[in-house]
């Protein structure tokens, strides 16, 4: 092991962690490329595609290289559940020292791209754009706690154009198994797989995207966990007191009438109006953590309703949840939405603190994208676009790790791995002869 004056240092952490990770992989063989990929992303420099990562780790066969990482990543039949669930033995305990697991949040993201060959790509939403426009999605679980988060799943949504168009499916080598699927099912595949796997339970989070589905909140509920989802103003609720009508009365003839009613004087309201109709007294003012330059703030509201999506088609109302709104002074009308199967019993502050800490995967993401280069492949297969990701996660693991051995005090602006020298000679492809690649920059540095 690498020691300084006896003192491990993150070097020889990270060889015992790679080391740890490749019993994911199956082969002997594959261990030393899977070290180089992570290495290679946890390193500085602008782009974590193959051959730029080729040229950082081994700058001396860069050639050599590249192929190897090329089939590691792109050809290799190894599983990525199996290296996602050895990263999070090796990570997890180190976060829960910290504190308790506290939630599960689901999200997807979005990589934009300007062909249409790479598997999945099709015109659709795009978070990191903020439209519609050529890109992949990726829905993720991940787990965290007050100080951290890991992605603990993570699986590339299909469209159903490419799900049901044979030939593009082939090319992309997507596996005959995998069916459309919409994101939130996806994403309650991934919860299923984490409680089977006994992952620490936590709330589940997620944005409107997934709080909107009726299925997916009922899903999750099935699964015995609580959820805090944000739902859209648009929503259809049943205010305090009231819920559907019961069924008609049964006149004696042919099937008695099961399902329940409204009609336009007994209706549910959307989010929106029974947010706007609430009383000042129903508002308060909650800080739930610090933010950067000071304590993040804002007018809150909670109550308990019964969510009215088609309900008509039930026999019994939905059970009662919470409603929680925000509301910022200063606004013309409530900003966000959510609905809730906490406890009665919950303290609004509570309620506030859990709704929030849906941020912590925004970090995640963000790291994963800047730092880590978890949307710089550059292959178009279902295969290589899923082991990218999962190295991805892994060399994020280990960044999560070395940071929970840093006191609050502590810096970490100090490089976590040495890259070896780059070649006076390397070049890479297309550049012309006369130009020299850029040196790679060593100083790197990780936000708080």
């Amino acid at each position: 092991m690498d020691l300084r004056d006896g003192v491990e240092t993150s070097e020889s952490r990270f060889a015992s962690y790679v080391e740890a990770v490749s019993s994911g992989v199956g082969h002997a063989d594959r261990v030393a490329p899977l070290k180089a990929y992570c290495k290679g992303l946890l390193l500085p420099g602008e782009r974590k595609s193959v051959e730029p990562m080729a040229a950082r780790v081994e700058p001396g066969r860069v050639q050599a290289a590249h192929q190897s990482l090329h089939h590691f990543v792109a050809k290799a039949d190894w599983s990525d559940a199996a290296v996602l669930a050895v990263v999070q033995a090796q990570v997890l305990p180190g976060l829960e020292r910290q504190g308790p697991i506290r939630a599960w949040i689901v999200d997807d993201t979005g990589f934009p791209k300007k062909g249409r060959h790479s598997v999945g790509v099709a015109r659709q939403y795009c978070g990191q754009l903020g439209k519609q426009d050529n890109c992949q999605i990726a829905v993720s679980l991940s787990v965290a706690t007050d100080h951290a988060s890991l992605p603990i799943a993570y699986r590339l949504y299909l469209p159903e154009a490419w799900a049901n168009d044979p030939d593009r499916r082939a090319k992309a080598g997507v596996p005959e198994e995998v069916a459309f699927r919409t994101k939130p099912e996806i994403a309650l595949t991934e919860i299923q797989a984490a409680l089977a796997a006994g992952v620490p339970r936590g709330v589940v989070l997620a944005d409107a995207g997934y709080g909107i589905d009726t299925a997916f909140r009922s899903g999750v509920s099935e699964l015995g966990l609580a959820y805090v989802l944000a739902i859209q103003s648009s929503t259809g609720l049943w205010p305090p007191g009231n819920e559907p009508l019961p069924p008609k009365a049964w006149s004696g003839r042919g099937r008695p009438p099961s399902l329940l009613r409204r009609n336009p004087q007994h209706k549910p309201v959307s989010a929106k109006q029974l947010a706007q109709a609430l009383p000042g007294s129903a508002w308060h003012i909650v800080t739930w953590r610090e933010g950067t330059h000071a304590p993040l703030a804002s007018r809150f509201a909670a109550l308990r309703v019964r969510p009215a999506h088609r309900d008509y088609w039930r026999s019994a109302p939905r059970p009662a949840e919470w409603f929680l709104v925000e509301w910022p002074e200063g606004e013309s009308e409530p900003t966000k939405y959510w609905l809730s199967t906490l406890p009665e019993d919950t303290p609004l502050v509570d309620f506030v603190d859990q709704a929030k800490l849906r941020w912590r995967i925004e970090r995640d993401y963000q790291e994963l994208k800047q730092e880590i280069g978890l949307g710089h492949y550059e292959g178009r297969g279902w295969r290589g676009f899923h082991h990218h990701a999962t190295l991805a996660i892994a060399a994020y693991g280990f960044l999560v790790s070395e940071r929970s051995r840093i006191p609050p005090s502590g810096s970490s602006a100090a490089p976590l791995l040495q890259a070896p020298p780059l070649s006076e000679d390397y070049r890479p492809r297309g550049t012309p002869a006369s130009t020299r690649a850029a040196r790679l920059q060593l100083h790197r540095h990780h936000p708080h």
